[in-house]
């Protein structure tokens, strides 16, 4: 596999990041991807209780991360975040080089956070998202299709027709996630001109995520067509779709339920419910249309030793 832009940007071996799952990302999952060569990233929430303080629990995040190792990590910072203001003071604070932002104008924070010195991605769903990221000065894009867990852009735009047009409209590296699982996937996106990848639900099913077992064997135990989005007159959602909770979820949507009903029947944190707690018939089950790939529970190690090996035989079998 070779190197490109963003292992030079982000100072990996390999151009593997593991998505920030707003619950699940913590410093030992992150230090494990970090170690193996990609970049491990760290959400504010992970491992908090359902309203527990995002500054103190990411800044406790930070400092185990850093005596776990000297490799380099990331901090996935969705601008909708309360107290994101605190936030971006405790990055500054504890120098973070790295951080992956979202769902916010990218404009509002990018100068400040490299003027510490970090490097940001912004993560797009659209040509449109990408070049305004791309003024806003940002390092680099992810480009997330519509085949990704949790949130998705309201376009709903499939990751590889999405990918080669925006490469083609900016000139910053372009890392590809959402439906990406083995090392078919990652040439792929790299032939339509991605300089790296981003996997979540793949790392959600290895030894080091603090995800439940339960949340763990579902996914595992998925098929191709297992996963449904929901939630388009909120924020459309991609989810595991067996769960008692997606099932009444659809039903209501098919009534015609408004966006405050919705809300009411969500509750707070249902995404924690499901990946903690193990509660898929309360919680909601986040989970890329890439399940069906996932046949095992194994270490982050192993996930990118695998696309590294995959990487080189899937290109010699090409050519």
């Amino acid at each position: 596999m070779k190197k490109t832009r963003i292992c030079d940007l982000l100072g990996i071996e390999y151009p593997i990041l593991q998505g920030g799952m707003l619950w699940l990302a913590d410093e030992g999952l992150a230090m494990a991807v970090s170690n193996a060569g990609g970049l491990g990233v760290i959400s504010p929430l992970a491992g908090s209780e359902p309203h527990g303080d995002p500054v103190v629990n990411l800044e406790r995040l930070i400092v185990k991360a850093k005596v776990i190792s000297n490799k380099p990590f990331g901090v996935n910072l969705p601008l909708d975040l309360r107290d994101i203001e605190l936030l971006i003071d405790l990055l500054l604070v504890q120098q973070v080089k790295v951080v992956v932002t979202a769902a916010g104008d990218p404009s509002l924070f990018t100068e400040l956070l490299q003027s510490g010195g970090a490097r940001v991605l912004h993560v797009v769903s659209s040509v449109k998202h990408a070049k305004k990221a791309e003024s806003a000065g940002v390092d680099g894009v992810i480009v997330e299709g519509v085949e990704a867990a949790a949130r998705n852009g309201f376009d709903e735009l499939p990751l590889f027709s999405l990918i080669p047009q925006v490469v083609d409209a900016v000139n910053i590296p372009v890392v590809a996630a959402g439906g990406i699982v083995d090392s078919r996937g990652v040439v792929a996106a790299m032939a339509l001109g991605a300089e790296g990848v981003q996997l979540g639900t793949r790392f959600v099913a290895t030894y080091e995520c603090i995800a439940n077992p339960i949340y763990k064997d579902a996914i595992v135990a998925a098929e191709d067509t297992d996963t449904v989005i929901t939630l388009r007159k909120l924020i459309p959602s991609r989810s595991l779709k067996t769960t008692a909770f997606t099932q009444n979820l659809l039903a209501l949507e098919e009534a015609g339920a408004t966006g405050e009903e919705l809300r009411e029947f969500m509750g707070h944190a249902p995404s924690r419910r499901a990946g903690i707690d193990g509660d898929l018939d309360s919680g909601e089950a986040y989970c890329g249309s890439s399940a069906g790939l996932i046949h095992d529970i194994i270490p982050a190690a192993e996930v990118i030793r695998r696309l590294v090996e995959g990487f080189d035989k899937v290109v010699k079998r090409l050519f």
